[in-house]
């Protein structure tokens, strides 16, 4: 159910939200491909920085309330087979709406790099 908060948040343009912090930036690239569980994000974010990034479950889910009161995200109604699963886990997947938040950003963070790069600072460092 859609709340009175969560339609006046998906009014706003996604830039509005920008930038984001780099929890809910991980977070929503790791719900970028599915919808998940809280640990299994943590392990997505853990995994796809290479372990650079390290979650830590009062990060996570303080983040994820935020999220869902934003409405970038959303608990999923759908539940795996209880036996294959803890009946306890919620599960969450990215909204139409937190799926534009993430691009705008994503763009953002591009447009900084690129900018970047641009500098003979950056040109003349070695990759590392």
């Amino acid at each position: 159910m859609i709340t009175r908060e969560q339609t006046r948040v998906a009014l706003k343009p996604p830039e509005s939200f920008l930038p984001l912090t780099p929890a809910v930036f991980h977070i929503l690239i790791a719900l970028g491909d599915g919808e998940a569980h809280g640990y299994a994000i943590m392990q997505e974010v853990a995994e796809k920085s290479g372990g650079a990034v390290r979650m830590g479950p009062g990060t996570l889910y303080g983040a994820v309330n935020r999220l869902l009161k934003d409405g970038l995200i959303e608990e999923s109604e759908e539940r795996p087979d209880p036996e294959m699963d803890d009946t306890r886990r919620r599960y969450y997947r990215l909204t139409d709406f937190g799926g534009r938040v993430l691009a705008a950003e994503t763009k953002r963070m591009a447009d900084l790099v690129r900018a970047a790069r641009s500098t003979t600072a950056v040109r003349k460092m070695k990759p590392a």
